[in-house]
């Protein structure tokens, strides 16, 4: 059994893109997506590592952007309930604050994205399925263009910076990010 957090992944990767949006057209669009939901998915799974955090989180729901919005300069929400007044926005209560930070701190840091990825082998979500994150692992030139802002280390600081130290406590100790 496995349990969804497709809507939540949706969301954070789609709230990293519209605050970060790709450098180019719908090609480079397309590629920017497909990183940050790789990196989300990674740090989805890395924070609801069972089937049942996740089933709590699809319950719970996993707080919203509205910090994320406000760090981030990004803040279109004057109710600062993470969802616009007419609803076109509610998608942002999907999205998780500390899966974004932690998405984040993988698209900025190769050799943390490859132990995070190297971390999921046998959990929940992994179980009989193959992974592939090679656009968050080994991004070629077009990803690294496309995705210039998404991967800014400087750009990223505010929102890595909000949860990166459990990132580091959960992969192990003495990890850091690269600077």
């Amino acid at each position: 059994m496995r349990a969804d957090l497709s809507p939540l992944i949706a969301a954070t990767a789609q709230w990293l893109t519209r605050a970060y949006p790709a450098c180019g057209g719908a090609l480079a669009s397309a590629l920017c997506e497909v990183q940050a939901r790789q990196a989300v998915t990674v740090a989805a799974w890395l924070r609801y590592p069972t089937v049942m955090d996740a089933a709590l989180v699809g319950m719970a729901g996993p707080g919203g952007s509205a910090r994320l919005d406000r760090i981030s300069g990004t803040d279109s929400d004057p109710t600062g309930t993470g969802a616009g007044t007419d609803g076109a926005d509610a998608w942002r209560s999907w999205v998780d604050e500390v899966v974004a930070s932690w998405a984040a701190c993988l698209l900025t840091d190769p050799e943390l994205a490859a132990l995070a990825v190297a971390g999921l082998d046998g959990g929940d979500h992994t179980t009989g399925l193959p992974m592939e994150f090679r656009r968050l692992l080994a991004p070629d030139a077009r990803d690294r263009e496309a995705a210039a802002l998404l991967r800014h280390p400087d750009l990223l600081a505010p929102v890595t910076q909000l949860h990166s130290t459990q990132l580091m406590d959960l992969l192990g100790p003495g990890q850091a990010l690269i600077a």
